[in-house]
């Protein structure tokens, strides 16, 4: 069985279509036969395909499980007693939730592969770092899920940290006037979730007469864009505005999900969303969940190196997307470059952005 250790100082998006091919097809191999042998109810489910787990000649031909099934089951394919943190998916009230479950090993090699890509894009400095979310966050159990695990997830690039918004989700103004003075001519990494980044940081600092000079900063933001897109608020837009309030001008989006902690697709300076040698993006056509070709809408299927205390190495999101290209985005990152369609017809909302957004329909 393959070790982080082995694998962790590789550059992020370094390898080329055949070498990532042949890399990613040995590890997910192995961790299919992992899951197979330690996941009673993952070994059911592909006896059903039928599947033959020694057979495997490339990642593709991987049976995914929907991420809907994580809803339904618990699936985990280690002991109870090494289970050291439970992961749930943000949901609205009534949804179920996603629940994952994450031993030591999993846990930490989530953090270690999330800092080597993020580092791609910021580099490896830890910065002073402004969260466009309330410290409530991380002491309300019922909003803790992948919302809280997120701001402590990125929190690990911070020398220093302060929350933007005080408990009535406003813009604390003196509280970040202190820290902006504190931190003078440094760069500044924030982050937050998309809709809530516009409802409760752009949306007050347009409307008052305060400014906040960011022009040093890094933002890094995901989910909520199906709000978003209802307000005709596209990702031009986005960024065009917040460089307008306060001068932000490097602005990062992200794609991922609780279901695969650690695995993130950056957006590059392109605006192309990128998948690093630790990951990869499938695109599926709906009909028939043979491989889209480049350029065609499908959905999007997700595989990830991480998921060892569960089986969630390759998962059909519920997400629309299509394959952009591979190895020759401008940007000078090897690997697929996709783009996000929205989500299915009658899909839940499930992200942490997104069921916040819900309480604002």
């Amino acid at each position: 069985m393959y070790d982080i250790a082995d694998i962790q100082d590789i550059p992020p998006f370094s390898m080329d279509k055949m070498e990532k091919e042949r890399f990613l097809t040995g590890i997910l191999g192995e961790l299919t036969a992992h899951h197979y042998e330690r996941c009673p109810k993952y070994r059911r489910i592909l006896d059903a395909w039928p599947f033959d787990v020694d057979g495997i000649e490339h990642y593709r031909d991987i049976p995914y499980l929907p991420v809907r099934l994580f809803k339904e089951y618990d699936l985990r394919s280690v002991g109870e007693l090494e289970v050291v943190k439970q992961m749930t998916s943000s949901g609205t009230t009534g949804q179920q939730v996603s629940r994952i479950f994450l031993d030591k090993e999993t846990a930490t090699n989530q953090t270690k592969i999330l800092t080597k890509i993020v580092s791609d894009f910021i580099g490896t400095k830890r910065l002073a770092m402004i969260i466009l979310d309330t410290a409530s966050v991380l002491k309300d159990r019922n909003m803790f899920s992948a919302r809280g695990a997120g701001i402590l997830g990125y929190s690990i690039f911070a020398s220093q940290k302060v929350y933007a918004l005080d408990e009535e989700m406003h813009i604390d103004f003196d509280a970040l006037d202190a820290f902006l003075k504190d931190h003078e001519g440094e760069e500044i990494l924030l982050f937050g979730f998309t809709f809530m980044v516009w409802q409760h940081f752009y949306k007050e600092l347009a409307r008052s007469n305060r400014s906040l000079d960011l022009s040093r900063g890094i933002l890094i933001h995901g989910g909520g864009w199906k709000k978003l897109a209802d307000e005709a608020v596209d990702n031009v837009t986005f960024k065009a505005e917040l460089q307008r309030v306060c001068g932000l001008s490097r602005i990062y989006n992200f794609y991922g999900m609780v279901e695969q902690t650690g695995t993130v697709y950056m957006e590059c300076e392109q605006g192309h969303l990128h998948a690093s040698v630790f990951s990869d993006v499938i695109i599926r056509n709906p009909w028939d969940f043979s491989e889209a070709p480049v350029g065609e809408d499908g959905l999007i299927e997700v595989v990830s190196v991480l998921p060892k205390s569960y089986p969630g190495h390759a998962l059909l999101t519920e997400d629309m997307g299509r394959i952009l290209g591979e190895d020759d985005c401008p940007c000078g990152r090897k690997g697929k470059y996709f783009s996000i369609g929205g989500r299915i017809k009658d899909a839940e909302v499930r992200g942490c952005s997104d069921a916040y957004a819900a309480k604002f329909t």
